[in-house]
């Protein structure tokens, strides 16, 4: 409403002040003169013609000049006067024939002060338009003034507050002043910042409790583990064959490897996989051996013998991450598999090969995408976290894994880095 009256303020002010210019610009110039004095002094000329004096004239107030018939002067109040017809005509003067005994006798040319009514009108015009400019630039800055405090100040706190909602500053409440223009607007999204801290709220309250849910499986999981590692114990105590003694020192083993894994609970807490700690340490290249070995089910993987070197890993972490692509070869090629390996520059290069029939070329680049499953996955159940896993963690060991189609089967390469 206040920025309405302003506007209204200022066209009323222009508008005065265009009446006033157009007011003075037609404001008529009264160029008359007074004829009672131009006759008195017209008489007193021709009665004193031939000589005439300054004491003859002290009664009147015009200015004027006298002229014979041949254009000489004969007599003049001032100097800077009209002295000649022309100059008379040009300045608007008035001129008036000086009869002596019936005849023409000279002109008297009356000084008109037609320029100076013509400069004060021009400077009544002037001081009106300047006046009215002057008025229009204040209500102007005032306005402007008024906008930055009413509605750019304003909208700069809706601004800050956007960009405290988009860094997630919920806490951060917005002001509302009084008569706010964006009133109703600020009062919404006030609204939406506390119904996106209720939320938050609400989201946190449900992670604790899958926390919670998380805490109270692993409790409950370790118990049967332990039990599973008490019987295998118990019998490996009394097996005498060797291959039974095998089974069951893998039984041994994998019930260890989940015992240590249970916390993580990697599947339930995906979303903060960065909990998933990777603590690497430098280990002899040997230890590849006995990962692969607790993975070796009826022995179906040939291994060829691995360089002797120092490498970089976190052991736990890698035997999941065999675990994984393994899994995946019993589960989706269904063949042997054979393991090589070699030095290349900084890494040891391990080659998982199985002799299935691989996977699409245009879904290579999504295998290792969280939740990613491929056209070759009916029948067979899997959640598409494994390899997705496996990166991770092979990134946090300073190393790498990718995959590619061979015309024999599908390869695995994990790139470990040297010590």
């Amino acid at each position: 409403m206040r920025m309405k009256w302003m506007f209204l303020t200022i066209l009323i002010v222009f508008m005065t002040g265009m009446i006033l210019s157009l007011l003075v610009i037609n404001t008529k110039v009264n160029t008359d003169v007074d004829i009672v004095a131009v006759n008195e002094v017209v008489k007193i000329t021709e009665s004193r013609w031939g000589n005439m004096k300054p004491e003859d004239y002290h009664a009147t107030q015009l200015q004027f000049v006298v002229l014979d018939n041949n254009g000489t002067i004969l007599y003049q109040t001032a100097e800077g006067l009209s002295t000649t017809l022309n100059d008379a005509m040009k300045n608007r003067d008035t001129v008036t024939d000086l009869m002596i005994d019936g005849r023409l006798a000279g002109k008297m040319i009356i000084h008109n002060n037609y320029q100076a009514i013509i400069e004060q009108s021009r400077s009544r015009l002037v001081i009106v338009m300047m006046t009215t400019f002057v008025a229009i630039t204040a209500l102007c800055i005032f306005h402007i003034l008024f906008l930055n405090r009413r509605v750019f100040k304003p909208f700069k706190k809706l601004q800050n507050f956007a960009v405290n909602v988009a860094r997630g500053n919920l806490d951060i409440p917005l002001k509302m002043d009084k008569d706010n223009p964006f009133g109703a607007f600020t009062e919404s999204f006030d609204i939406m910042r506390e119904e996106l801290a209720a939320a938050r709220q609400s989201e946190y309250a449900a992670n604790r409790s899958k926390k919670e849910l998380v805490a109270s499986l692993s409790h409950d999981i370790k118990t049967p583990v332990a039990s599973i590692k008490a019987v295998s114990e118990l019998m490996l105590i009394r097996a005498s064959d060797d291959k039974v003694i095998k089974q069951l020192n893998m039984i041994y083993s994998k019930a260890e490897q989940i015992n240590l894994l249970v916390t993580d609970m990697f599947h339930a807490t995906l979303e903060e996989l960065q909990e998933l700690k990777v603590t690497v340490s430098e280990e002899l290249s040997e230890v590849l051996s006995g990962i692969i070995a607790n993975v070796n089910y009826d022995d179906q993987i040939s291994c060829d013998p691995i360089p002797a070197c120092m490498i970089v890993t976190d052991v736990t972490r890698l035997q999941q991450v065999f675990d994984n692509i393994l899994s995946n070869s019993y589960k989706y090629a269904g063949t042997s598999v054979k393991i090589t390996s070699q030095i290349n520059d900084a890494y040891l290069e391990l080659h998982i090969m199985d002799y299935g029939q691989g996977i699409d070329e245009d879904e290579l680049p999504l295998l290792f995408n969280k939740f990613y499953r491929g056209n070759n996955v009916e029948g067979q159940s899997g959640t598409g976290l494994g390899l997705f896993i496996s990166k991770y963690f092979m990134q946090k060991m300073l190393g790498d894994i990718e995959c590619h189609n061979r015309d024999d089967g599908f390869t695995v390469i994990l790139r470990i880095k040297l010590a």
